[in-house]
């Protein structure tokens, strides 16, 4: 998608969930870039961002990212404050939701690796 970037890598912490680790100035997504995951896909290992493009999105309803709606409404807060984050000033998100969707931020993952329907549901896919 032009204009993506890298926002982190999404790690396993302790607990043995996967979080997200955030990059600290913007990575843009390049063939190379993504050559590098190895033979884990990218998806898998990275989050992205990329600029809202509205009524070219499955989860735009003509005023929301009904993602992110459905992201603070389905998912627990993850965080105690909002973490370190280069995107939030420009963050469709943030600004639809708040300081919410960032609480919520760092359990986010561009995959969903186990069938969890709750997941699926809070995602918008089958």
């Amino acid at each position: 998608m032009a204009g993506a970037d890298v926002l982190g890598v999404m790690e396993r912490s302790e607990d043995g969930k996967l979080r997200l680790s955030y990059v600290t100035a913007p990575v843009p997504v390049t063939p190379e870039l993504l050559e590098k995951t190895g033979p884990v896909p990218p998806t898998e290992v990275l989050r992205f961002s990329a600029p809202c493009v509205e009524s070219k999105c499955q989860h735009f309803d003509g005023s929301k990212c009904q993602l992110a709606a459905r992201v603070v409404a389905g998912l627990g807060i993850d965080v105690s404050h909002a973490p370190p984050c280069k995107l939030r000033k420009t963050c469709r998100w943030h600004a639809q939701e708040g300081v919410e969707a960032c609480l919520r931020c760092p359990q986010v993952t561009t995959h969903i690796s186990v069938d969890d329907p709750h997941l699926k549901a809070v995602a918008g896919v089958g």
